[in-house]
């Protein structure tokens, strides 16, 4: 690329990583970290743009220069500007693909793109992908030439005048609905694998029950080599503690000796390393080698008297964390830079949670392995997906697939929506399968597009039996999943009676606003409830653990989730200001209050 001006876009706020950046570091770390390979090559940086009426060809010349990862949006991309659901957004870069890849197949990685979109390499037709919110590749080695190739991609996105998976975007922000993400939101980047027999996923299952793992290798092989080999390490540091051979497919079972267990309070990992091969003895040829992780963990359920305990490793644990919602001032969905998305999570582990629920936001994967590093369990949303109406009147907007508080059917979704609900679903489990740290699957969210319930419910059992669903996190309750998941935002209403057949959980609960002067998005904020000064914060915080305590102690309450880990733009409800330099409540301050939910045989709060 040529020399560049580039400068962030005008926000309201910036972070300190934000106010750092540096255009030609960004994002630099290897993006998939439970499968790693040695060799890649980053694609982050400047890349020319143009935005376009949608209907219109490529564009002759464009606009300027966009830093990727960061959405058109967002200030860190240099441009800060809305693209609408009439217009496309092109990007353009060239790229000299390494000269010891040319025996290789090639594969372009897309972290995430929002919404629709098409790649071109030199003028190849390379692939088209759908869905806002999980990572895609294509083989682009049959486009690619000596010297320098052109990479062209095309975004359209409708936001909210359609029903796709979006969060919390809106094409009218107001309240608890933010700015739309257009565009290509997560790292880019070139991997060289062989041209026939690659691995392509692995599947990562512990069983604590038993002491193994069991390890599946999904591979990038023709037909005729389909019973070409494996083997799979298990190392404990630089000790290998277990190896086992078998084939592509199979499931590989690893018995491990007294292994230890993974914890919030004790995050054990163990490394795990791929081998893909032919052939025996001096004639074995490898093929391919990838590198992974993973933890000892169990998430399971028990009958408790009257009601069903959650389990850690057949343990009881109180799951207690915030609704993160991981947007920023100056990145938008994205992050500033790897240090930024870790000191959120960092944050809330010095401030005694145990648990995140990520809410209706898929993060890059370096979050996830920061939890499993550090022992933070995630409650992981699928992005909402509805239409809303009338943008008249933002205050009285309504929406017309969502299902009212009492309403006693779920939306009936256009099949093509359901069916690309059901795809991003399915993408977003496969993404995420191996992460320790997920504990609980959460499809729909206070009715927001909820439909098919039961639907939803099986197909992600049938994906992933070793974690919890709470099918309907809040309002409408369709009496199926594994959580009975009530949101509650009134300082008095009491903890629901326990249920013998599924755990009783608050999914969401406090919302305690105090808007911190020179540190506001907007001048018009917005919380449950609104506050003058940090010590009415804390009081009003204290008042409403006293009534999880309770329920705990008396309801059997397994689980609950403050909102929320951050303002969000006019959402001032944060336990940290929107650009974080700002906590509210300190971290000691916070862990101190947290330890009787722990221990909940202790004196009331």
């Amino acid at each position: 690329m040529a020399d560049t001006n580039w400068k962030p876009a005008e926000s309201p706020l910036m972070t300190v990583w934000g106010e750092q950046l540096n255009p030609e570091s960004v994002w630099q770390e290897y993006p998939r970290p439970q499968m790693q390979r040695e060799e890649w090559m980053n694609l982050n940086g400047l890349w020319e743009y143009s935005v376009l009426p949608k209907t219109d060809a490529g564009p002759a010349e464009f606009d300027g220069e966009i830093l990727v990862p960061f959405c058109i949006e967002s200030a860190l991309s240099g441009v800060g500007r809305r693209v609408s659901p009439e217009e496309r957004l092109w990007y353009r870069r060239t790229v000299d693909v390494s000269r010891d890849w040319k025996d290789n197949a090639v594969l372009l990685h897309f972290g995430a793109v929002d919404y629709e979109c098409t790649v071109w390499v030199n003028g190849g037709l390379a692939g088209h992908h759908r869905g806002g919110n999980t990572p895609f590749f294509f083989d682009v080695s049959a486009f690619l030439i000596d010297g320098e190739n052109e990479l062209l991609v095309s975004v359209w996105d409708p936001t909210s005048s359609e029903d796709q998976p979006r969060g919390k975007q809106d094409l009218f922000p107001h309240n608890i609905w933010y700015t739309p993400v257009t565009g290509i939101w997560q790292t880019v980047w070139l991997e060289p694998v062989a041209k026939e027999n690659s691995i392509e996923e692995l599947r990562i299952t512990p069983d604590v029950d038993a002491s193994s793992v069991e390890v599946q290798v999904i591979g990038r092989v023709p037909p005729s080599r389909w019973r070409d080999c494996v083997q799979v390490s298990v190392f404990d540091g630089d000790v290998k503690i277990a190896e086992t051979r078998g084939h592509i497919d199979d499931s590989l079972i690893l018995p491990l000796v007294s292994p230890e267990l993974w914890s919030p309070d004790a995050p054990k990992l163990y490394d795990l390393r791929v081998e893909l091969f032919s052939g025996q003895g001096d004639s074995r040829e490898s093929l391919d080698h990838a590198r992974s992780y993973f933890a000892m963990r169990k998430i399971s359920m028990a009958p408790d008297g009257d009601g069903v305990q959650v389990l850690l490793n057949n343990e009881p644990l109180f799951q207690y964390g915030t609704l993160d919602q991981g947007w920023w001032p100056d990145g938008l969905l994205t992050p500033p830079s790897e240090d930024a998305l870790r000191w959120d999570v960092d944050f809330l582990k010095a401030a005694g949670f145990n648990m995140v629920r990520k809410h209706i936001k898929i993060e890059p994967q370096a979050f996830y392995a920061h939890c499993d590093r550090i022992g933070m369990l995630v409650w992981q949303d699928m992005p909402s997906g509805f239409i809303q109406a009338s943008e008249i009147d933002l205050e009285k907007r309504c929406t017309v697939q969502h299902v009212p508080e009492g309403g006693q059917k779920d939306v009936l979704m256009r099949s093509r929506s359901a069916i690309a609900f059901d795809a991003e679903l399915r993408e977003m489990i496969a993404s995420l399968y191996n992460y320790p740290c997920i504990a609980v699957w959460v499809p729909l969210n206070e009715g927001w597009g909820q439909h098919e319930v039961a639907h939803k419910t099986q197909l992600i059992r049938s994906l992933d039996s070793t974690r919890l669903v709470s099918s309907t996190s809040g309002w409408e309750d369709r009496d199926i999943g594994d959580l009975y998941d009530i949101h509650n935002y009134w300082e008095e209403t009491l903890i629901p009676e326990p249920r013998k057949d599924r755990a009783v959980v608050v999914g969401e609960f406090g919302g305690l606003g105090y808007a911190v002067h020179g540190h506001l998005w907007w001048d018009r904020n917005w919380g449950y409830q609104s506050y003058e000064n940090v010590e009415e914060l804390v009081a009003q915080y204290q008042k409403r653990l006293s009534r999880i305590l309770f329920g705990i102690r008396e309801k059997s309450l397994q689980a609950a989730v403050y909102t929320q880990t951050t303002d969000v733009e006019g959402e001032i409800n944060g336990l940290v200001t929107y650009d974080r330099k700002v906590i509210k409540i300190a971290e000691e301050r916070l862990r101190a209050l947290h330890e009787e939910l722990y221990a909940p045989e202790s004196v009331c709060l």
